[in-house]
């Protein structure tokens, strides 16, 4: 459990329209999710975050979308937690990754940033990368695709038509982790390719 008397719950992605349905807007469909299952609107914007705050099966937390595009999704974040007085151990960031296979989903207690700006500019100003993370597969391009395009290009046909299903499990994987514990949230849902554990 975090120090404080709430979780901050952070989706990583890049504002706008031309990026909502881009494959780096993972962790912002989950927190929207969370929003609606659980009727925390997003109505409130302070240090370059949309953000709201409500309970989750009894558990206070704040959900954030930072607003100052990924590369720089940092400092938004930290003066949240500051205003909130949320500690690092308070803190569950949803991002995608590369480097699990789409649709598979990877909770982490702390760690590297694997190349991912969003991480590394969080990281710069938490003194390291002791957060918890929710990592969300999005799978490596195919040849002759750069990362670049493929991460902030649209899920293909056939992605989409599992979207739905893997932001659920998703935000179930968040619910386990916030009224669980993170060791409950790994063996549920680390280490299972998404398609077999359905």
């Amino acid at each position: 459990m975090p120090e404080s008397s709430a979780w901050l719950v952070v989706g990583l992605g890049n504002p706008g329209d031309a990026y909502r349905d881009t494959r780096h807007n993972a962790g912002f469909k989950v927190v929207e999710e969370l929003s609606r299952r659980f009727e925390i609107a997003f109505d409130k914007n302070k240090f370059q975050t949309r953000f709201g705050r409500g309970s989750i099966e009894g558990i206070e937390v704040v959900l954030a979308k930072p607003l100052a595009f990924m590369n720089n999704s940092g400092p938004p974040v930290r003066r949240l937690a500051d205003f909130f007085k949320i500690s690092n151990s308070g803190l569950l960031v949803i991002h995608d990754d590369v480097d699990l296979s789409f649709g598979r989903l990877k909770i982490k207690e702390k760690g590297g940033h694997g190349g991912h700006n969003g991480l590394k500019s969080l990281m710069s100003v938490f003194g390291g990368g002791d957060f918890a993370r929710l990592r969300i597969g999005i799978g490596r391009p195919a040849e002759r695709v750069d990362v670049t395009g493929h991460v902030l290009g649209q899920y293909s046909m056939e992605e989409s038509d599992l979207l739905d299903r893997i932001v659920a499990r998703a935000r179930d994987a968040v619910v386990t982790v916030l009224t669980k514990g993170l060791k409950d949230g790994m063996n549920r849902f680390n280490d299972k390719q998404f398609l077999v554990s359905l």
